[in-house]
């Protein structure tokens, strides 16, 4: 019986010649990953389970993005910073992006890829759940909580089952109304929040290779979203013409084989598809823009991980240009990357940031930002009442902020035509 990617790269990872679901094997890691909110209990637990002469395995190997409350003025979040600081002082972590520096990077999954981490065939954990991200490298990506993230800060190791793996396959040509968001919505709706628990979402067709490196990092993103372990896309010329501009770390890439056995495979024609969104409280309650449209709003955002990045703000731009924004519409870029290619890409010889600006939005620094409500002082946070249309991955109560708000998600083209209209809008009127 043949594998999946993913049963080959653990099999690799674990120096086994192959592995099988169920199986539980010792993982090498290639990449431990952390932030602010969950990076000083790790390293607290660390310290106390690892005592005095505590050392990390591999400082090459440990990244550092503060990226989730940090535009605030809130001491408890400052403090995470802090401790995060002077632990890279300490122990001499190169691998660390401080805000307030010119290494400032912004949220850690896009971060990632854009600093080279992200290398096919490879094992990366991070304790954050939108790990999952990296997957679109055809790299293992998952998240994992702060105790095992301390274990592997000791020891390069942790202790997994190989996870049984589903394979979601696009067909044809993705019509210009839809992205990728679009497409894992579609998939969410059909399997909801528990449909993939503990098993790898593996993504396949002609529509996903179409797709940027961006996008399918969405797809991969929302995978935790059906809880998933992880999601993957195998690499091709795509997946390596963006990390070999990036890096020259040796890399390996694994495929499928056609007699590899799946948990259940779900076959789509992108034509079929229409533009989605997923209606409070929950990412698996899904429905077509159209049937909601005419939705009042009272705020638009464009952002996060799954929603800022750099392709995200291209489908927004030709939708708001020359128009203005009818309700607050905020837009924060996940990077500092693509907070520079905002100035520097255009749409009709008007640069995005220009196109943004004169359209009324609000463009904020990069960070997670509203994401996941974040402190009071949080740029865009949801307050009571709030009906909010997003490009994040999350609606559940509160995740905005206020837990009297209602939060819609959609694509950048959804969001972008909602914010001109003030209402829930389909984009394919705009297009």
């Amino acid at each position: 019986m043949g594998m999946t990617i993913t049963e080959k790269i653990l099999a690799k990872s674990a120096g086994r010649r192959s592995v099988t679901p169920g199986e539980n094997i010792w993982l090498n890691v290639d990449v431990l990953m952390t932030h602010d909110v969950c990076g000083p209990p790790t390293i607290g637990i660390w310290k106390k389970e690892f005592g005095d002469k505590a050392k990390i395995w591999d400082k090459n190997k440990l990244v550092i993005f503060p990226d989730h409350y940090i535009f605030t003025a809130n001491k408890h979040a400052n403090r995470n910073v802090e401790i995060l600081r002077s632990f890279a002082k300490e122990y001499q972590v190169e691998n660390y992006y401080d805000v307030g520096t010119e290494r400032y990077k912004g949220v850690c999954h896009v971060a990632l890829a854009e600093e080279g981490y992200n290398l096919p065939g490879t094992v990366l954990f991070g304790t954050d759940s939108h790990t999952c991200t990296s997957g679109a490298f055809g790299m293992f990506s998952t998240g994992v909580g702060n105790t095992d993230a301390a274990f592997i800060l000791g020891t390069g190791k942790i202790w997994e089952k190989v996870p049984e793996s589903m394979k979601f396959i696009f067909h044809g040509r993705l019509p210009n109304y839809l992205t990728a968001k679009d497409l894992i919505l579609q998939i969410l709706g059909d399997i909801s929040t528990d449909g993939a628990t503990y098993r790898a979402m593996e993504f396949d067709g002609e529509a996903v290779y179409d797709l940027s490196m961006n996008e399918r990092m969405t797809l991969t993103n929302m995978a935790i979203e059906a809880g998933g372990m992880s999601g993957i896309i195998a690499a091709d010329k795509v997946t390596e013409n963006y990390v070999k501009e990036r890096t020259d770390e040796p890399y390996e890439i694994f495929t499928s084989d056609e007699d590899a056995k799946y948990h259940s495979k779900y076959e789509y024609n992108v034509e079929d598809i229409e533009p989605l969104v997923a209606k409070p409280h929950s990412p698996d309650n899904r429905d077509k823009v159209r049937n909601v449209a005419g939705t009042k709003l009272t705020k638009c955002y464009i952002g996060s991980c799954t929603g800022g990045k750099i392709t995200d703000f291209k489908f927004a731009a030709p939708l708001l240009l020359g128009n203005t924004v009818k309700v607050p519409t905020f837009i924060v870029p996940a990077s500092t990357e693509v907070a520079k290619e905002l100035e520097i890409e255009t749409y009709k010889g008007i640069s995005l940031r220009e196109i943004f600006e004169k359209a009324g939005c609000i463009i904020a620094q990069s960070s997670c930002a509203a994401c996941l409500g974040g402190p009071d002082d949080t740029i865009g946070r949801a307050v009571d009442k709030d009906v909010v249309i997003s490009t994040t991955n999350r609606n559940f109560p509160g995740r905005m902020g206020s837990k009297k708000s209602e939060v819609y998600l959609a694509s950048p083209l959804t969001v972008a035509a909602s914010a001109v209209n003030g209402f829930i809008t389909d984009p394919r009127e705009f297009l």
